[in-house]
């Protein structure tokens, strides 16, 4: 563990007086929530360093995966790790598979999708989060890196997706995965990316996820007011930063209509499969996964919905940090496991 890891680490352990008092003395309140001190002081810091909006991709990509490595926590030990290559519509797509060491046979699988816009991130970007799903959920995880803009513009993210998904319901032994058990998962653009998924595998008539899992997901690329405004400047994604990623992943304007682009903008949501949406209460993203959720509910698909009203976006990544996000990535894998254990 470096330096700067150790000493984000001994912060972190402060009372939480003395970590208002670093982050400017009041905590902060938006929509009537009041934010975990922790996530306050690492927005603060956060602050000091240059946006991604500055950037070009490929340097945001490397900021991004150097201030994410230093709050996550190190993956499960119980959990076994390979690295996995399977076909895709622009070649070959890496992946990591996440299962139990204990596991003797077939396990319920979800093929999960990392953040970042569609822009950056990789397989590290969701490690250690994979693998307390795996474990914690008792599991097969796969995660896929899929591809990103601006080398690749839209669709190619949801083609690789797609293609995914649908490999792994092909080749289920390959991957110690239950036929018939395998759900889709992400968070942020991995979200929108399940969802759109399991939009186009109803569509398509092919195999249904078991279930979704959509972690504060982009769900409208076109969305205003709301959380896109009150939480605009909230730590780590600002409305600017989204509209970063939307402006290298969206080519045509009229792409963002798409429903590959948006799926809330679904006419019929019904027949979908059973979602798990988890939304952040300081996030520029919350609005819009709370009104799929709605969206799902109202179209008589079974919908687990949490908001944890204290963390922000990108809270999967903070588990070694934030003691609350660690929690709550806990209780996502308990319901990730309700889901796939109890799916037919």
């Amino acid at each position: 563990m470096n330096l700067q890891k150790l000493v984000i680490r001994g912060l972190m352990k402060l009372p939480e007086g003395a970590l208002l008092r670093m982050s400017g003395g009041e905590p902060l309140s938006i929509d009537g929530r009041v934010i975990d001190p922790r996530v306050q002081l690492l927005a603060v810091q956060g602050a000091k360093a240059p946006s991604l909006t500055t950037l070009d991709p490929v340097a945001a990509r490397a900021a991004a995966a150097q201030g994410l490595a230093l709050l996550d926590d190190a993956p499960r030990a119980n959990v076994a790790i390979d690295e996995v290559v399977m076909p895709g519509p622009g070649g070959r797509l890496a992946a990591r598979l996440y299962r139990p060491k204990h596991a003797a046979g077939p396990l319920p699988g979800l093929v999960y999708f990392h953040m970042g816009g569609c822009v950056i991130g990789d397989l590290d970007t969701c490690e250690t989060f994979c693998s307390i799903l795996a474990g914690s959920a008792n599991c097969a995880v796969l995660s896929v890196d899929y591809r990103l803009a601006p080398e690749h513009k839209f669709p190619a993210a949801v083609d690789d997706a797609l293609a995914a998904y649908k490999w792994a319901e092909e080749n289920t032994s390959s991957f110690g995965m239950e036929a018939g058990r395998i759900g889709v998962g992400g968070d942020s653009a991995g979200g929108y990316l399940s969802a759109v998924v399991a939009q186009q595998m109803k569509a398509e008539g092919g195999p249904a996820p078991a279930c979704q899992l959509l972690i504060y997901p982009v769900t409208d690329m076109e969305a205003q007011g709301g959380s896109m405004e009150s939480c605009s400047e909230v730590y780590p994604l600002t409305a600017d930063i989204m509209q970063w990623f939307i402006d290298h992943y969206i080519d045509k304007p009229e792409d963002k209509k798409d429903l590959r682009a948006s799926p809330l903008k679904a006419e019929d949501l019904s027949g979908l499969p059973p979602a798990i949406v988890v939304t952040a209460g300081f996030d520029p993203l919350r609005d819009q996964g709370a009104a799929y959720a709605d969206r799902l509910k109202a179209a008589d698909v079974p919908v687990t919905y949490r908001c944890y009203d204290r963390l922000a976006h990108a809270f999967t990544a903070m588990s070694g940090t934030v003691p609350a996000a660690k929690r709550a990535c806990e209780e996502i894998a308990a319901d990730v496991k309700a889901a796939l254990h109890s799916s037919a």
